[in-house]
């Protein structure tokens, strides 16, 4: 299948989400891949995972990006070779890139009643406004893990926590979006972020400033 979904998030931000259903050697035909990104699929036990970072290269083309343009740091954090910013997510059948001229993090999760049972492990301000009998719940947490994972992404710093440097504040599924707060090493920011719900998956993304 080709773009599942492209979301032009301002002028300088993009998302771009993938429904992985090709075969791994359709979506290997066309690449061109560096021997290391072909180390690391080839190391890859799952099927779906090597066809859940292939996809991600699918993606990459659809920016105009090649396997070649794309590094990574010392903390595993995605960087491109143009200066552009840059993060990679994948679950199961879909994948996602976010790309930008200011820092960014995204993060695709499936919609699973068992994030009700690690709940506590990553919330904590937020159960002030959850409703853990309510219908939306499940969905609810899922969008303040992606939340809180895209904003990791975007810091990759090593030390932070979930549940004690993340706060999202209370917002509506309808609204698509909300504001989160890190408050780490006594110093606080702000992050506007918005998600997207499809078949049983949510996305969530920060965005940047215009």
């Amino acid at each position: 299948m080709p773009l599942y979904k492209s979301i032009t998030v301002n002028s300088q931000t993009t998302v771009k989400i993938w429904k992985i259903e090709e075969s791994y050697d359709d979506l290997l035909q066309p690449l061109d891949l560096k021997q290391v990104s072909i180390d690391r699929v080839l190391s890859m036990k799952s099927d779906l995972h090597q066809r859940g970072f292939l996809s991600v290269r699918h993606l990459l083309r659809d920016f105009g990006y090649t396997d070649q343009d794309l590094f990574y740091d010392s903390y595993g954090k995605p960087h491109l070779k143009d200066g552009k910013y840059i993060s990679i997510t994948h679950s199961f059948t879909f994948s996602g890139v976010i790309v930008s001229d200011n820092p960014v993090g995204i993060d695709i999760e499936k919609q699973r009643d068992k994030i009700a049972i690690i709940a506590k492990k990553f919330v904590d301000y937020e159960f002030n406004y959850l409703d853990t009998k309510a219908e939306d719940y499940i969905r609810k947490l899922t969008v303040i893990w992606g939340v809180k994972e895209s904003l990791y992404k975007l810091f990759a710093t090593p030390g932070m926590l979930f549940k004690d440097h993340f706060l999202v504040i209370p917002f509506m599924l309808e609204d698509r979006e909300t504001v989160a707060w890190i408050d780490y090493n006594d110093k606080k920011f702000r992050y506007n972020t918005a998600f997207e719900e499809f078949e049983g998956f949510t996305c969530a993304y920060v965005v940047p400033n215009d």
